[in-house]
């Protein structure tokens, strides 16, 4: 009697364990029952834009490094093109904006888990990166540039000594343009656009490519320093982008760049932020509106 008493009460506390763990699975959240997939697929985490609007604020990665385009002012602040660009989404969409800072190389790990629900941190449109998240409308044009010293002036990458390095940001469309396109040209990587501009100014490197607006801004800013290659390979847009399949946020965001464009928002962006440093002749190249490019 005693075993059989032993045997039942042994088969209740297993059937209690098995019950309280069917009640966690149950009552997992998506994001987390989209984390234990284990198929070949990265599980993407995303808020849709009625979670968004519920919690009353939106995440959005921008630069802190990177004036004129964002950066943080002596007073702590977030200031330049894609913050301004970023408060004017939060206070149409009737949220507060939480800046996060971000770095070129995991801008879209941000997205993909979850820590930000839009990224604007100068993000260039590449094939390549479409397949991992996803683009709204343009709001600026880009291409590369390629930044030197004034006693050194690099004009052409053609017959790149063996010995030069080039200074590059791991996971910008620069270092993917070099790569590709002239492997022989030795690469000195960083993980920020501090750290690449230390590098310039300690002469760690022959030169510096990355966006043409970064490089223009920099020698517009610093004297001593060339750009002796303003455009480099093809002519490229920047636009906002979010998490793959977050279908919700990315038609918001479209709606609001059309919108926008109506009102001419993004030349009142440049006049505000950009031209300080690159006066009014490079307007008209650079801004994008309504996401119409010319």
């Amino acid at each position: 009697m005693k075993n059989f008493k032993r045997i039942t009460a042994l088969a209740s506390l297993l059937a209690l364990t098995l019950a309280v763990s069917a009640c966690g699975k149950q009552g997992s959240t998506d994001e987390t029952a989209e984390a234990e997939n284990t198929g070949d697929q990265k599980a993407v985490v995303y808020r849709t834009l009625d979670e968004i609007k519920e919690s009353g604020t939106i995440n959005i990665g921008v630069f802190s490094d990177k004036n004129p385009f964002g950066y943080v002012d002596e007073n702590g602040e977030y200031q330049g093109y894609d913050v301004y660009f970023a408060n004017r989404i939060g206070e149409d969409m009737g949220v507060e904006v939480n800046f996060v800072s971000t770095e070129a190389a995991n801008r879209i790990e941000y997205l993909q888990t979850g820590k930000v629900d839009i990224i604007l941190a100068n993000f260039t449109v590449t094939e390549e990166r479409a397949e991992e998240v996803d683009f709204a409308l343009p709001y600026m044009n880009v291409a590369l540039g390629v930044i030197s010293p004034d006693s050194n002036v690099v004009q052409s990458l053609d017959n790149w000594s063996a010995d030069d390095e080039m200074i590059v940001i791991s996971g910008t469309t620069a270092e993917k343009y070099l790569i590709e396109t002239y492997p022989d040209i030795p690469l000195q990587k960083y993980d920020s656009y501090a750290t690449a501009k230390n590098a310039l100014e300690n002469g760690n490197g022959v030169a510096w490519a990355n966006d043409n607006t970064e490089v223009i801004a920099f020698a517009l800013q610093n004297k001593g320093y060339t750009v002796g290659i303003p455009s480099l390979g093809s002519q490229d847009t920047i636009a906002p982008a979010v998490s793959k399949g977050n279908e919700t946020l990315l038609n918001w965001i479209n709606d609001e760049i059309k919108a926008l464009g109506e009102e001419q928002f993004f030349h009142a962006n440049y006049e505000a932020t950009l031209v300080d440093t690159y006066g009014l002749e490079f307007q008209e190249s650079l801004v994008v509106e309504g996401g119409q490019v010319q």
